[in-house]
């Protein structure tokens, strides 16, 4: 199990590095994660929902996602009401305070998943969720030391040495630990060094002496992860890579943006200029295309749209001849009205939309979630990808549609074509319909970039690295078999 001296320090990245070792070592292995909080997600044949970071690590390790492999995931809808999912399937809305009390609940569940990957595979690496340094948190805890505990899975400790104080970090979580979650930790990794790791080799000297921990390796500073899916929402706060790309494409950066990572065809395309704008900041003029990405609180993230001034910018984008794409939760927002009758997404009740394509939002009891094939209206191209959605849409506009799916149309566009909104993810990850649906809108020059090739190279370039830094014999040989005997009900 890999856990970290805090978020950020690259737990997700490293397990799905060491995905891809193990099984180019020949070995059938599994990621896993007890407990995720994102509101990036993954629809999983299996007919649930997990994190989008399990997913991207089951594709290192050469599996298709599934639902064990993040058996409880919670999806934040404000800062204190999460979507509590087990199991792939959304259970309820909670406060955090009532899931806190009570998510030692889960760990039957937790255990039930982990037991069939163990089963099926020959090693599980599993990731951790923030610091088991939290102690406060420890009682009931299923993320961490709990479960680390109760299936007798060792440890690995992650420090970051990129934000400093890494020496008090990982020594630091030691004593703060009761002795025996201390006990599971068998060794410590370094991440994220700028340099010679030569220089840090009295820092690692000083850790393990404190510690009695020995040091698996010092990991550098890594490309690879920049041109890979996006984990969660700290990726919107580094600065977007800026290009030459002739076409610019902007996105505003909702409360609770859901499923981001659409962009990263976008945003790591060299002819495309992608800019993500923070709030507090005006839409761009001169952008092609504008994209409301999906949210987990459409009406929410609706008001906060118009509390940064960004529904004005829109307007004036539409009226000027630019292009507007709405995704899911983006979709609905551009409609003419959203209905919440039984309060599924906030407060009951209904909201104006944005006007800018002619159909009108129900929420509704039923969660859309599949992976789906589809045709594009526009181009005929096959395209697939996921839907994963709370409500439907119709009116007018749904007879120009973005898609055909299973027979009917999906989505909408304006008369115009300039305003289009989907229920579909993923689709932009296919460099065919990529290329082909942004020619319509006057990209030029897409067909130079790949993207599934990119990501595919850059796992490749991540396990390299990261066998370098790592000795990786030395980490899987603290590897063992679990115990289930102790199991909550």
């Amino acid at each position: 199990m890999l856990q970290g001296t805090g978020s950020d320090v690259g737990k997700s990245v490293l397990t799905a590095a060491l995905c891809r070792i193990a099984k180019r070592a020949g070995l059938k292995v599994a990621p896993f994660k007890p407990q995720n909080m994102s509101n990036n997600a993954m629809a999983c044949a299996d007919g649930g929902e997990i994190g989008r970071a399990q997913a991207l690590q089951a594709r290192a390790a050469g599996l298709a996602p599934h639902t064990d492999m993040n058996p409880v995931l919670l999806k934040p809808q404000t800062d204190r009401v999460a979507q509590v999912v087990v199991h792939g399937q959304a259970l309820n809305a909670m406060e955090a305070t009532d899931y806190m009390a009570s998510r030692d609940q889960l760990m039957g569940a937790v255990l039930e998943s982990f037991e069939r990957l163990v089963h099926a595979h020959d090693l599980v690496l599993v990731e951790g969720a923030g610091s088991p340094a939290e102690i406060n948190l420890r009682a009931r805890d299923i993320a961490n030391m709990g479960f680390a505990r109760q299936a007798n899975v060792p440890v690995c400790l992650i420090g970051d040495i990129d934000k400093g104080g890494v020496i008090a970090s990982l020594v630091g979580t030691q004593s703060v630990l009761d002795p025996e979650d201390a006990a599971m930790i068998k060794g410590f990794l370094i991440n994220k060094f700028r340099g010679d790791p030569a220089l840090f080799e009295d820092g690692v000297a000083a850790i393990e002496a404190r510690t009695h921990w020995p040091c698996f390796g010092v990991v550098p500073w890594l490309r690879a992860p920049a041109l890979l899916p996006a984990e969660d929402a700290v990726s919107l706060q580094d600065p977007s890579p800026k290009t030459t790309g002739a076409l610019k494409v902007a996105a505003p950066m909702l409360s609770r943006i859901a499923n981001f990572d659409d962009a990263d065809p976008l945003r790591l395309d060299p002819n495309i200029d992608f800019q993500w704008v923070p709030p507090g900041t005006p839409l761009p003029r001169d952008a092609d295309l504008i994209i409301l990405f999906g949210s987990k609180s459409t009406i929410g993230d609706l008001q906060f749209l118009r509390d940064q001034g960004w529904d004005h910018d829109l307007m004036a984008h539409a009226r000027a001849g630019g292009h507007v794409l709405g995704i899911c939760g983006g979709y609905q927002m551009l409609g003419q009205e959203i209905h919440d009758p039984h309060g599924h997404d906030g407060p009951a009740g209904s909201v104006p939309g944005l006007g800018l394509l002619n159909v009108t939002t129900v929420m509704t009891d039923t969660k859309q979630l599949t992976p789906i094939t589809a045709e594009c209206a526009r181009t005929g191209l096959a395209i697939s990808g996921y839907e994963i959605h709370v409500g439907q849409t119709d009116g007018p506009d749904r007879q120009q549609p973005f898609a055909h799916l299973r027979g009917q149309p999906e989505g909408a566009r304006s008369i115009d074509h300039r305003i289009q909104g989907t229920y579909l993810h993923g689709v932009f990850a296919q460099d065919a319909f990529r290329q082909a649906w942004l020619s319509g809108i006057g990209a030029v020059g897409s067909a130079t970039f790949e993207f599934e090739a990119t990501v595919e190279a850059a796992l490749d370039e991540l396990a390299d690295e990261v066998s370098q830094a790592v000795d990786v014999d030395a980490l899987l040989a603290i590897a063992q078999a679990p115990r289930f005997a102790r199991r909550s009900p």
